[in-house]
């Protein structure tokens, strides 16, 4: 079964930067979004961002500006360069495909910003 396994999180300092990447650990066909999503402690999965088949974006209000989501379709790769880091932005956060036959969800990464 194909999984998204996702890497790159970590402990940062508030004002600094991030980038994740997510990669299928095998084909996945009909992909139509891919996007990130988070859970910060406490509170309900939220949307980040999103990037179309043909590369459209939509970002969350609370990241536009600061976080850019990026695709590499020969690898079936996504990524999130997330850059001047709250501690608000604190969170695991999940990667997604969403294909014609059905969604994908990443085992989650731990982003941390903190002094």
């Amino acid at each position: 079964q194909v999984q998204l396994v996702e890497s790159g999180g970590g402990l940062v300092q508030p004002g600094g930067s991030l980038r994740l990447s997510c990669a299928a650990s095998g084909s996945i066909s009909s992909i139509n979004t891919r996007g990130w999503y988070r859970r910060a402690p406490g509170k309900q999965r939220e949307l980040v961002g999103i990037i179309t088949s043909v590369g459209s974006t939509n970002y969350a209000d609370s990241v536009k500006d600061r976080f850019t989501i990026s695709r590499g379709d020969a690898t079936n790769t996504v990524y999130l360069q997330m850059n001047s880091l709250k501690p608000e932005d604190t969170a695991v956060y999940y990667c997604y495909y969403g294909t014609t036959w059905r969604d994908y969800w990443g085992q989650g990464t731990q982003v941390t910003v903190s002094s």
